[in-house]
């Protein structure tokens, strides 16, 4: 028996071009299953806890979280959409396109969103909290937005200098 190989996936990293691309609605296919799956070994193995595939460079409407806690299970969503927001949250985020800059970033405490899973089935979800916020960290990245963009001018400055720095060293 052939056992698959899942392949890691680069991920774009500021200022790349392509991570301002807005996501294409996803047509289940064949390589759906290959894709997700690539999706969250890529994920895993940068420690994060959400990935989008325009990360990957891959322009479809597909998005996995897993917020690595006991309580929690991994979560793929195809074509997710927001169907409601409710109540406020600050919450401390970065981004894998965006290494080793974290800042504090307002968001909706709930969300409810619909989505497809990977077998084409429908779905809604309600979210709170972390799961709430990594959602609409995720379909930002799917909409061509980075996290920065919802920080206010001077927090925006200070966070790509920040990263410039730390990429500058990396080098």
């Amino acid at each position: 028996m052939s056992h698959k190989t899942v392949a890691m996936l680069p991920i774009l990293q500021y200022p790349h071009s392509r991570l301002k691309t807005v996501a294409a609605l996803h047509e289940i296919s064949a390589q759906t299953h290959d894709i997700i799956n690539s999706m969250f070994e890529t994920m895993y193995q940068s420690n994060g806890i959400g990935l989008a595939a325009t990360q990957c460079d891959i322009h479809q409407q597909i998005i996995v979280i897993d917020l690595q806690k006991p309580d929690s299970k991994p979560l793929h969503l195809i074509n997710p959409k927001i169907i409601e927001l409710s109540g406020e949250q600050d919450s401390e985020e970065g981004c894998l396109s965006f290494p080793g800059v974290y800042d504090m970033v307002k968001r909706a405490m709930h969300v409810k969103v619909k989505a497809i899973d990977k077998d084409n089935n429908p779905f809604e979800l309600e979210a709170t909290g972390l799961l709430a916020a990594a959602i609409q960290h995720e379909i930002d990245h799917l909409n061509g937005a980075l996290f920065i963009e919802r920080l206010s001018i001077l927090k925006k400055q200070r966070a790509i200098e920040k990263y410039n720095k730390l990429r500058s060293r990396n080098i």
